[in-house]
């Protein structure tokens, strides 16, 4: 690949995480939260985590998830609780008012990549999803693995 090439590839991807971001801020921000919160509620919905449980998944600092749960705290969305099986490990799960929002919160999702894919003119989502699967992969293989890099996850689900 030329220079040219690799700059206009780099530069659409910095593009689309811009727009895609600042699409997830809009659409997430009448529900008080933003992406990172969405990404930690989802997480939630699955059952009960440790805060390093989500610091894991999410790939955050354990310092980011602390401060996000705080904020999810005060907004009424979690709760938190000491660990039954260890005394070092908090817990984190839904509020009532938590597991209300998670409808709203995925149609809200739905409709950023709705909004995202709406401009393809030449391939279809799958193929999207396929690609940019592809991609995160080749990027994940090309580090080498440490607890500062958090391993890529395939998308649960492939519908739109």
């Amino acid at each position: 690949m030329n220079f040219d090439q690799a700059d206009a590839l780099n530069e659409a991807i910095r593009a689309v995480g811009i727009r895609h971001r600042a699409l997830a801020v809009a659409a997430l921000a009448p529900m008080g939260i933003h992406p990172g919160h969405k990404l930690l509620l989802l997480e939630l919905a699955a059952g009960p985590r440790t805060q390093a449980q989500l610091a894991t998944a999410s790939g955050y600092e354990p310092p980011s998830i602390t401060e996000s749960v705080r904020q999810l705290e005060r907004a009424g969305l979690v709760v938190r609780r000491p660990s039954p099986n260890d005394a070092r490990a908090t817990m984190v799960e839904l509020s009532d008012q938590g597991r209300s929002l998670l409808p709203k919160l995925k149609a809200a999702w739905r409709h950023v990549a709705d909004q995202t894919v709406a401009g393809l003119r030449i391939t279809t989502v799958d193929h999207v999803i396929e690609v940019l699967t592809d991609l995160a992969t080749g990027l994940t293989s090309t580090v080498a693995p440490t607890n500062d890099v958090p391993r890529y996850r395939a998308p649960r689900s492939r519908t739109r």
